[in-house]
């Protein structure tokens, strides 16, 4: 964050699970504090979804072009809604950089030096790129010429400074961090591959309603269509609203996992799309439909942890500096009996029965295993080694990118507060921004809390979730599970929200 501050251009990476977007959003929040409006994009619909932004060739007038003449470039520029938008621009984001190649981020580049009239990279902006390179990559990379984003000149010039984040969030079972680790450094033992092994073997213990994940569009269509027509009754449909212009529409259509009609019956095995806002459920999500309101209509799901919950229309939208201009409202679900490795790219999944034997790209199969967070949630119908392997090229520019990262991190670091202070303050007033006076909260010594709760911001392990689970369903008072746990009340009640406890029981 203090390096985002500084307005220096960043590569922000790291492994799946490690708070890549979590990192973003504050940023963007403290933009916004500051009266300043990012240019939020990703490089696929999906992805874009995501952010409530655009795609970056969407945004940026490219569309589908695989090559910009000077005949293009010269129309772009003379767009008037692409000229406003990028114009006033100073800081642009984009997510899933992986996944767009290195021509067309020369042509995103292009494209802002013509309309901006700066010959800097991207035209003197602010630019964060997110993403992790060992998932999946450009989507054309077949193609003569193609090359990953940080093989384009642009990169090159742009110099970001890389942010490698190391921390992992997602997953807290050591063997499985152990074969992901193993998979992502190409360094797999025998122990790696026995482990994955019994997870082959275990697929016909998978739980009925797990959400199945495959190389193919084909494979998961067949599955979601046949499931659903063997449950009793009439189909219960939901229809996507829509506002905007009609192109804009079909991007996010294009990008949100909700289909533009939802069928469902009671039965039916479901995965939330979006993250509540009161953290009832998170993108990926599982559960299954018991039954619809009374009053509303909406589904009523129960998750696997035993939460009901009513499932209300939620919005995606496209947002440009701010200003809202398009968007859809869905129930948030989608089928989950199966979907694709590729729509799953972001999603953290309690458990998934997944066939790797037909995986057919570097990086599938580590995405696919990485949306998982314990080894016991994980079930394999089938396993090739290709799908274990990442792209070699990967393997020696992450050396790279983490060397960089330590670099850039001692150099932060011999920065005096005054002198972050006075940049930070440089770099807002440049963007037009505020120099706002932000409120803190106040902090307590972490110390401090934990010489009374030990145990006070731990993470949580599975055993840990379990005695809460059962503490709290037998009526043991907060303050004594508390007093347990070894945690504050607070944090009691916080983690029996997101596991769903409190609404179940009040519901």
């Amino acid at each position: 964050m203090a390096i985002l501050k500084t307005g220096a251009s960043v590569f922000l990476t790291g492994e799946p699970g490690s708070g890549k977007t979590h990192t973003i959003n504050r940023y963007v929040a403290w933009l916004r504090d500051h009266g300043i409006e990012p240019a939020l994009t990703a490089s696929t619909g999906i992805a874009a979804t995501h952010v409530s932004g655009m795609t970056v060739h969407s945004w940026s007038g490219i569309g589908i072009k695989s090559v910009l003449t000077p005949y293009d470039l010269d129309n772009i520029s003379s767009n008037e809604r692409v000229y406003k938008r990028l114009v006033k621009v100073k800081v642009l984001i984009i997510d899933e950089v992986s996944m767009l190649d290195a021509r067309t981020l020369g042509m995103v580049d292009s494209v802002c030096r013509a309309v901006r009239r700066n010959h800097q990279p991207f035209g003197g902006m602010q630019v964060v790129l997110v993403g992790d390179f060992f998932q999946l990559p450009p989507v054309n990379r077949e193609k003569e010429g193609s090359q990953f984003a940080f093989e384009s000149d642009v990169w090159t010039k742009l110099q970001p400074t890389v942010c490698y984040l190391t921390e992992q969030y997602r997953q807290d079972d050591p063997r499985f961090l152990a074969v992901l680790s193993a998979i992502r450094s190409n360094d797999l033992h025998e122990v790696h591959l026995s482990t994955l092994e019994g997870r082959a073997s275990s697929h016909q213990a998978a739980p009925k309603d797990i959400v199945k994940l495959f190389s193919h569009n084909f494979d998961v269509d067949r599955i979601n269509d046949r499931e659903l027509a063997v449950l009793a009754g009439d189909a219960r449909a939901f229809a996507m609203e829509t506002r905007g212009p009609e192109h804009l529409i079909a991007s996010l259509q294009r990008g949100c996992l909700s289909p533009e009609k939802l069928c469902l019956k009671p039965g039916a095995a479901v995965m939330f799309t979006r993250n509540s806002p009161q953290g009832r459920f998170v993108n990926g999500t599982l559960g299954s439909v018991v039954g619809f309101g009374t009053e509303t209509g909406f589904p009523i799901v129960k998750t696997l942890d035993g939460a009901k919950i009513e499932a209300e229309p939620m919005e995606w939208k496209i947002e440009d500096q701010g200003r809202p201009l398009a968007s859809v409202k869905q129930v948030p679900l989608r089928l989950a009996w199966a979907m694709t490795i590729h729509k799953s790219q972001g999603m953290s999944l309690d458990a998934a029965l997944m066939d790797l034997g037909a995986a057919f790209e570097y990086g599938q199969g580590y995405v696919a295993l990485s949306r998982v967070r314990r080894l016991a949630g994980l079930f394999l119908l089938g396993l090739n080694r290709r799908a274990l392997e990442v792209h070699p090229e990967i393997l020696d520019q992450d050396r790279v990118f983490r060397a960089e990262s330590l670099a850039a991190g001692d150099r932060a670091a011999e920065r005096s507060d005054e002198e972050r202070t006075a940049v930070e303050q440089a770099f807002i007033l440049a963007s037009g921004g505020k120099l706002a006076v932000e409120k803190k909260a106040k902090v307590s010594s972490v110390g401090a809390i934990r010489a009374d709760f030990p145990k006070a911001y731990a993470r949580w392990s599975e055993q840990e979730e379990q005695q809460l689970t059962d503490l709290f369903r037998e009526g043991t008072p907060i303050k004594e599970i508390a007093r347990q746990l070894e945690r504050k009340r607070g944090g009691i009640t916080s983690r029996l929200k997101k596991l769903g406890l409190l609404q179940a029981e009040e519901g």
